[in-house]
C-alpha cells in the first residue's frame, strides 16, 4: 500500500509541481526520504508481528487441546452418570424380586414346619392304593424341588445384587475421577490463557511504539497524510459496498452432492459481517484477500459449509488454529484464526457440524473467522458460492 502511494504521490507531484522551484523539489527529496523511513518502520513492525505470532503458537495451541479435553471428559462423565442410573434402577429391581422371592420361600418353610415328614407316614398308614400313595409322594416331591430351585435362584439373585454393587461403586469412583481430571484440565486452561495474555501485551506494547513512530513521521509531512486520508476514505467506501451480513448457518441438507454442485447454495460458516472484498489489498499490505474475514463474537460455533473429511487441524503462522476439510473433487474449505479446534485430522464431518470455535488467534486484534474456498489449490471467491 506505500510503494501504492509512493507511486501516486510521485504522479501527482510531476502533474502539479512540473514548474516547481528547486526549493520545491528539495521538499519533495525530503519527502521521498520520510516515506522510504516510514516503509523501513513498516516492515519493521510488519517483522515483530511475525516473531509475535509465533510466541503464541504454543499458548493457542495448549488453548485449544485443553478445551478439546475438557469436552471430551465432560461427556464421558454424562456417560457414566447414565451408566450409574442404570445400573441403580437394576439393583431396585434385583432388591423387588428378592423381597417377592423371599416371601414365597417363608411360606413355604412355614407349612413345613407345621408338617414336617409326617405327610409321608400318613400316607403309608391311612389304607390308601399304592397307586394314589405314589402319585402323592411325587407330588411333594415337586414341591421339594421347586423348593430348591426359589433357593438357588435368590442365592443367584444375592450374587447378582453384589456384582452390581461392585460395579456402581467403580462407577462412583470413575466420576469422581473424572471431576479430579476436569478441575485440573480447567486450572491449566487458565494457566494457559494467562500466557497467552502476557504474550499479547507484549506483542501490543510492541505495536504501540511502532504505530507512535508511524504517526510522527505522518504528521510531520502534512501533504502525504491529507494523501493517504483520502485514499482510505475511498477504500472503506468501497468496502462498505461489499458488506454482507450473514444470519444462517450451514447445514446436512446437501451431503451426498458433489461439491462443484453446490456452487451459490452454500452458507457462511458462522453468523456475522464479512468486512473485506476477495481479491482486495489487504491493509497496510501489497498482498491480496484470498477469502473472507468475518466480524463475529469469540466462542461462537464454527460450522462445516459441507461434508467431508478434516486434512488439517493444528495451529499455522498468520492463521492461529487453522482447520481444513477436504470436500473431494479438489474442493477444500479453510477456517482460521479460531480459539478451539474440536476435530482433528481423519474426522468425517457432515454439513453443518461445529468443527471449531470462534477466536483471534494468529495475532489478530478483534475476534473473527477467516474463510477461504480452493479448488486444486487455488482459492475461489466464496461470495459466488454463497446462496444470497
Amino acid at each position: 500500500m506505500i510503494r501504492a502511494c509512493l507511486s501516486l504521490l510521485l504522479c501527482l507531484g510531476l502533474l502539479v509541481h512540473g514548474n516547481a522551484s528547486a526549493s520545491q523539489q528539495e521538499k519533495l527529496d525530503r519527502l521521498r526520504q520520510r516515506i522510504a523511513a516510514l516503509q523501513q518502520d513498516l516492515e519493521k513492525t510488519s517483522e515483530s508481528k511475525s516473531e509475535a505470532s509465533d510466541a503464541l503458537r504454543v499458548s493457542e495451541r495448549a488453548i485449544s487441546n485443553s478445551n478439546r479435553t475438557l469436552a471430551a471428559l465432560t461427556q464421558q462423565r454424562h456417560e457414566t452418570n447414565r451408566t450409574l442410573r442404570q445400573l441403580q434402577q437394576q439393583t431396585q429391581k434385583l432388591q423387588s424380586g428378592m423381597r417377592s422371592q423371599q416371601v414365597l420361600l417363608g411360606k413355604l418353610l412355614y407349612q413345613q414346619y407345621l408338617g414336617g415328614q409326617q405327610e409321608y407316614f400318613k400316607l403309608l398308614l391311612n389304607n390308601q392304593t399304592p397307586d394314589q400313595v405314589a402319585r402323592e409322594i411325587k407330588y411333594y416331591e415337586y414341591i421339594a424341588r421347586s423348593r430348591a430351585a426359589w433357593i438357588n435362584t435368590l442365592r443367584g439373585n444375592l450374587a447378582q445384587l453384589d456384582e452390581v454393587a461392585l460395579q456402581t461403586r467403580q462407577r462412583e469412583k470413575e466420576i469422581t475421577d473424572l471431576q479430579a481430571q476436569e478441575k485440573t484440565q480447567q486450572q491449566a486452561l487458565e494457566k494457559e490463557k494467562a500466557a497467552r495474555q502476557q504474550v499479547l501485551n507484549r506483542y501490543a506494547r510492541q505495536l504501540k511504539q511502532q504505530r507512535h513512530e508511524i504517526g510522527r513521521l505522518q504528521r510531520n509531512e502534512n501533504r502525504l497524510s491529507q494523501l493517504l486520508s483520502k485514499l482510505a476514505e475511498i477504500l472503506t467506501q468501497a468496502q462498505d459496498k461489499s458488506l454482507f451480513n450473514n444470519e444462517q448457518l450451514p447445514d446436512s441438507r446437501f451431503d451426498g452432492k458433489p461439491f462443484d454442485q453446490l456452487k451459490g447454495k452454500l452458507i457462511l460458516p458462522v453468523t456475522g459481517t464479512v468486512t473485506n472484498k476477495f481479491g482486495s489489498t489487504r491493509p497496510d499490505s501489497t498482498v491480496l484477500w484470498k477469502g473472507l474475514l468475518l466480524r463475529t463474537a469469540r466462542g461462537q460455533a464454527v460450522k462445516a459449509v459441507a461434508a467431508g473429511r478434516v486434512i488439517y487441524a493444528d495451529w499455522l503462522r498468520g492463521f492461529g488454529n487453522l482447520l481444513i476439510i477436504d470436500h473431494g473433487l479438489g474442493y477444500m474449505s479453510l477456517y482460521g484464526n479460531n480459539e478451539t479446534l474440536y476435530k482433528q485430522v481423519g474426522d468425517v464431518l457432515r454439513g453443518g457440524d461445529t468443527v471449531a470455535a470462534v477466536g483471534n488467534s494468529g495475532g489478530n486484534e478483534d475476534s473473527g473467522l477467516y474463510f477461504e474456498l480452493r479448488h486444486q489449490g487455488n482459492p475461489l471467491d466464496p461470495m459466488k458460492w454463497v446462496a444470497r
